[in-house]
């Protein structure tokens, strides 16, 4: 876990990504009590609402006046060219948020590069905010999470995801089995970013997702890192495997799934 303070302008690149967390999910929050217009994406599980929409809006317009030289990639479309990058899920967990399900969020991370430098989760629905980055211990609120306590995976959940339209894919199925079966419990929540929250909090073990994209990643990496523990990106036989947790846990599914 970082002891390191940010610098003053990485905390104020930080207290302007909690802003705009907590903005957009409590926009998202207030539309979701009214009538939502869902558009279907790519499948009957990928979806997007004119609440996803509108956050995403709000924040594209906010880090254009206050950010105007950083560059910007929404899930929503928005993109921007620039050396340092604001990556923007404005609901993540959209099939939860359009179902009525608690678990979706707001998420922001912050790129310079190569280098992730922040992240920034908010959970309208339990009022969590959570920020931290490989130089920002994560917080809850405020208040910092206990260091990750490395552990096993027998000793651990693993929290991942699994499409319908990808059972039939052998070589992330298999992979993905054996890691599973060596796992104390699996949990599936629906949203990246609050199952990486909950793994930097301690609520969760492991997490194990293929091909992931980076609004579903860097910003609960970044939580992970901040509280202690380790992320890992690499490929096996075509699938782009991501692993955030503990570092015995993460080394354990990363040989099971190369196996």
């Amino acid at each position: 876990m970082s002891t390191a303070n940010p610098s003053p302008a990485l905390q104020a690149d930080l207290d302007l990504a909690a802003q705009l967390v907590t903005e957009a999910g409590k926009l998202a929050l207030t539309m979701r009590q009214g009538v939502l217009v869902v558009d279907q994406k790519t499948s009957i599980s990928d979806v997007v609402s004119d609440a996803d929409k509108a956050a995403e809006a709000m924040i594209v317009d906010r880090l254009a006046e206050l950010r105007p030289d950083d560059g910007l990639i929404g899930e929503e479309g928005a993109a921007r060219e620039g050396r340092r990058k604001w990556i923007i899920d404005p609901v993540d967990g959209t099939y939860n948020f359009v179902s009525g399900l608690p678990e979706w969020c707001s998420a922001l991370a912050l790129v310079d590069g190569d280098e992730l430098l922040l992240g920034a989760v908010y959970q309208a629905t339990t009022d969590e905010l959570w920020l931290g980055g490989p130089g920002i211990p994560t917080t809850l609120n405020g208040a910092p999470v206990a260091p990750l306590v490395d552990a096993s995976l027998h000793e651990i959940s693993i929290s991942t995801y699994l499409h319908p339209a990808r059972l039939s894919r052998p070589e992330l199925i298999g992979p993905l089995l054996r890691s599973i079966a060596g796992s104390a419990s699996l949990r599936m929540l629906g949203s990246g970013s609050v199952e990486l929250a909950a793994i930097a909090g301690s609520r969760l073990g492991v997490w194990v997702h293929a091909d992931t994209l980076s609004w579903d990643w860097f910003p609960g990496a970044a939580l992970v890192q901040g509280a202690g523990g380790v992320t890992d990106v690499f490929e096996a036989q075509g699938v782009r495997w991501h692993l955030a947790g503990p570092a015995t846990a993460v080394g354990e599914v990363k040989g099971l799934l190369l196996a």
